[in-house]
């Protein structure tokens, strides 16, 4: 499949088939055990062949499929391990690939938004994409002046299909949840569903990046590519090489793990302080490590403006939790929105729902890993535990959300690196409100 299929009835039909697919293997697999097949065999080949499915499906279709996908390619660290094994091979690829558009649509793409004599502008253009994702492919090219670009062009029917594929996927919600299990499904189509218009707006991208390209100019860490030219549904920028991070999850070495999993988190902290923005999309794919050791970051489509940097709440509650102090923790999360005013909340029992977000700034160094991922995870999945109830109780005002979504989404990316370092020490220079009093 070489262009993005537009259709709502063809991409239905297309994730029609995963519950399909799920229940004819389950039948087989039933076959198989009565005829005397072990059961831990026919059961890895049925997780196997739906992954194979399940993540063919997704990436083919691109769109909110392939976004849908790659956050589930976020999370495979909180998974148990039996279950994630047969996934992580598959759910990796969704982090920096997709199957490409044809140079024809794209050469169509170009003459729209940069004028008929668009290649007048380039000494080399390479109709190869060096990249492709979920709404948008990016080509490699040279203009006339030397510099060596990256033209990012969003698919043609990106939005339909974005809308499509989301409607679709809330409602096999219950089905994927099955073939993936440990993560909530619903909720991460819903928020897929609340960013839509700014994953779309390339404009809106590019000033992001552009701004974060002003803030870290010549920065001793981290690379942000300037903005050359855009449109709506292009973006012209200068080309960074460097190698994914996502590599070194699989074949870094233990020093490369730890240094690119400070920087990682520095990067983070430091955007809202430095640029007004918060980095909100923070899977892999969209890091590079450069041959310098400085952190490259190749895509700003969702961004959060916070241009007075992150609430200052934050790092005072983070600070007091560390005190042990449940009823002040209460009274400042009631004061934020998180708490609603007539909600009565247990001290004690909130402070032990809290320990994994306060975990990692208790200690001077603090190692993130799979084993410590899961077991967070499985603090709040089982539906008999204390915390999954307190967790249904609580409210997550809208100005948190993607503040949320990156602290959350930032630890499951530290735990698949393994990474060890002194982030306290991140948070006392950047996280404000965390030093005061």
């Amino acid at each position: 499949m070489s262009d993005l299929p537009r259709k709502a009835l063809s991409r239905t039909a297309k994730l029609a088939s995963l519950p399909l697919g799920v229940a004819g293997r389950a039948t087989v697999g039933l076959g198989k055990r009565i005829g005397g097949a072990p059961a831990e065999a026919v059961f890895a080949e049925f997780q196997r062949r739906t992954a194979d499915q399940l993540f063919a499906v997704l990436g083919e279709l691109k769109g909110g499929a392939m976004k849908f996908g790659q956050m589930l390619s976020l999370m495979e660290s909180a998974m148990p391990e039996e279950l994630a094994a047969p996934y992580r091979a598959t759910l990796t690829k969704l982090q920096d690939s997709a199957p490409p558009m044809p140079a024809s649509t794209v050469h169509t793409i170009l003459s729209r938004e940069l004028g008929k004599r668009w290649r007048d502008r380039f000494e080399e253009f390479d109709d190869v994409p060096a990249a492709a994702a979920s709404i948008g492919q990016v080509h490699r090219g040279r203009l006339k002046d030397g510099r060596e670009v990256a033209i990012k062009l969003q698919y043609p029917g990106a939005a339909e299909a974005l809308r499509s594929d989301l409607r679709q996927l809330g409602r096999f919600a219950r089905t994927i949840g099955a073939v993936v299990p440990g993560l909530e499904v619903k909720p991460l189509v819903a928020e897929l569903q609340e960013r839509i218009g700014e994953e779309l707006d390339y404009d809106r991208e590019a000033q992001a990046q552009q701004q974060y390209a002003d803030a870290f100019k010549d920065h001793p860490e981290f690379v942000v590519p300037r903005v050359i030219k855009h449109s709506p549904t292009v973006i012209v920028s200068e080309w960074i090489e460097g190698r994914p991070l996502s590599s070194y999850i699989t074949e870094g070495t233990r020093e490369e793990r730890d240094a690119i999993g400070l920087k990682y988190v520095r990067f983070m902290f430091s955007g809202p302080k430095y640029a007004g923005l918060l980095h909100s999309d923070p899977h892999p794919g969209n890091f590079r490590v450069m041959a310098d050791g400085r952190l490259g970051v190749v895509d700003f489509g969702l961004c959060a403006r916070l241009p007075d940097g992150l609430p200052p709440a934050i790092g005072r509650l983070l600070r007091i939790s560390l005190k042990g102090d449940g009823e002040a923790v209460r009274d400042g999360l009631k004061a934020e929105g998180f708490i609603k005013p007539r909600m009565e909340i247990d001290p004690e029992q909130l402070m032990d729902y809290l320990a994994p977000f306060a975990e990692p700034a208790r200690e001077e160094t603090f190692h993130f890993s799979r084993d410590w991922m899961r077991a967070q995870a499985n603090r709040t999945s089982d539906f008999r535990s204390p915390n999954a109830s307190l967790a249904l109780r609580l409210n997550m005002p809208p100005s948190y959300l993607l503040i949320h979504r990156v602290w959350i989404g930032g630890m499951a990316v530290l735990s698949q690196l393994d990474a060890e370092a002194p982030f306290r020490a991140v948070l006392e220079e950047l996280l404000p409100g965390f030093t005061d009093g």
